[in-house]
């Protein structure tokens, strides 16, 4: 252990106990690193905190000692927003895992942001209450605030900022701020809920949220579709969209990932661009729009749409969707994923698609297509050895090709995952002028850059 590091544990220890504070290799090695093909960098230590209390200590002492500071759910993340790239410290949030209140009366529930969205589901399952926001991941609430979440429902529910009410934010010099209340609306001072939700940890941690939460859906039906070509797909989600149908989930696998689906969850869909459709409602309105989804998927060519009422069906059809990101990895043994993912217009998405497997099929890499296509969100899966320079460049190439085309038609480099480090070099580009603004407020907030230092926005220099 080198002299910087004794110096942290021994200042750690003033506030911490021995078992919170880990300067242990494997430990380090799994806080190096997130689900995305980006480097690993370790950690020097990683602690874990059992309260706001204990953040704001570790905050205060890494301020002192101008130490990097990473805070870290469950390394879910894609595009290396975990990954401590300066090194020193890691917060990992595991231990603050306990669901504080529910208030079914107000639909809001209090968590520590350990919490997963599927602990907490089973918990207010009880209350015939659940939370909307679905990326797939188990990831944790508090790391799901963190870069804005969303995922299958947005369409219906929103993005993670909607359902935020409240946060506990320790900032850069341990100071413990609420950025919201209970009400269900405000037009007192800024909305700093909607500025540190997608901070990414670099303007504060996260130790509480307050969230919306939901009624569950009287009845709820899934439906797959199959279609012709892409296009016919997504503009029928388009026009479905146009006739103002509650739609609760739309998402769109094209046909090289059908093959990878029914590969890994042994299903024997048709291999045809296909979307896996939700309705969430009472009984006779969801009569009216199953009916009307159907008369509108056959005015564009719609091949075949079987619709699922049973839980069990339907939950295997959601959870071909959900693995389809595992079922290439698990398919392609050796290579890493790379997962683009932008956002456009719904009045480009169609053109947006067909051109990302354009491009995808020229560079012949193995990959497909998929997205939450009813918000204008898709992303390609493209499988990658990274021993391989020349896929390397192919995949970084390509990535680069689907984010400017998105930013040339007014959308975003990134519609779900987050900035982090894979994004960065594009935020001038979508911002403009306004990604000084990102650098004022974040100089602002943390004067040192100690919070997950270089992500999102690249100060001229670093406390760290």
């Amino acid at each position: 252990m080198n002299i910087m590091v004794e110096n942290i544990v021994e200042a750690l220890s003033e506030h911490l106990e021995q078992d919170q504070i880990s300067i242990n290799q494997t430990i380090r090695e799994l806080h190096g690193k997130d689900e995305s093909y980006h480097s690993i960098s370790l950690p020097d230590v990683v602690v874990f905190p059992r309260s706001a209390t204990d953040v704001s200590n570790i905050m205060k002492t890494a301020s002192r000692l101008k130490v990097p500071v990473v805070p870290f759910g469950r390394g879910t993340s894609l595009e290396g927003h975990v990954i401590p790239y300066e090194n020193g410290i890691t917060i990992d949030f595991s231990l603050m895992d306990k669901i504080l209140e529910i208030r079914e009366n107000d639909l809001l529930v209090k968590v520590q942001p350990g919490v997963t969205r599927t602990q907490l589901n089973k918990e207010l399952k009880k209350y015939g209450l659940f939370f909307s926001v679905d990326p797939g991941a188990d990831a944790t609430l508090g790391g799901m605030a963190a870069t804005n979440a969303s995922g299958t429902t947005t369409v219906k529910y929103g993005v993670m900022r909607d359902q935020v009410r409240d946060l506990e934010v320790v900032l850069a010099d341990g100071t413990i701020i609420h950025t919201g209340n209970l009400a269900a609306k405000s037009a007192s001072g800024f909305h700093l809920n909607g500025l540190f939700v997608g901070s990414e940890g670099t303007l504060g941690c996260f130790t509480e949220l307050t969230l919306k939460v939901y009624g569950i859906p009287e009845f709820t039906t899934a439906a797959r579709a199959t279609f012709p070509t892409v296009k016919n797909a997504v503009e029928a989600v388009t026009s479905i969209l146009q006739a103002g149908i509650p739609i609760a989930r739309v998402e769109l696998v094209d046909e090289s990932s059908i093959r990878q689906v029914n590969h890994f969850s042994e299903t024997d869909y048709a291999e045809k661009p296909t979307l896996f459709l939700e309705f969430h409602g009472n009984e006779a309105g969801l009569t009216q729009d199953v009916e009307f989804t159907q008369e509108i998927v056959k005015d564009h060519g719609c091949d075949d749409i079987q619709f699922e009422t049973d839980n069990t069906a339907r939950t295997k059809l959601w959870d071909a969707r959900h693995n389809l990101a595992y079922a290439y990895i698990h398919g392609n043994v050796g290579k890493k994923m790379m997962v683009t993912d932008v956002c456009v217009p719904i009045s480009e998405l169609a053109d947006a698609v067909i051109f990302a497997r354009q491009e995808l099929d020229a560079i012949g890499l193995t990959g497909g297509l998929t997205g939450h296509v009813g918000d204008g969100n898709f992303h390609a899966l493209l499988m990658i050895d990274m021993n391989n320079p020349e896929e390397v460049l192919k995949a970084q190439n390509y990535n680069e090709k689907i984010v400017l085309y998105a930013l040339e038609r007014k959308g975003t480099c990134t519609g779900e995952h987050g900035v982090g480090v894979g994004k960065q070099k594009y935020q001038a580009a979508e911002h403009g002028e306004a990604l000084r603004i990102m650098e004022k407020i974040k100089v602002a907030l943390d004067p040192l850059n100690i919070l997950n230092p270089n992500k999102i926005v690249k100060l001229e220099s670093d406390g760290g």
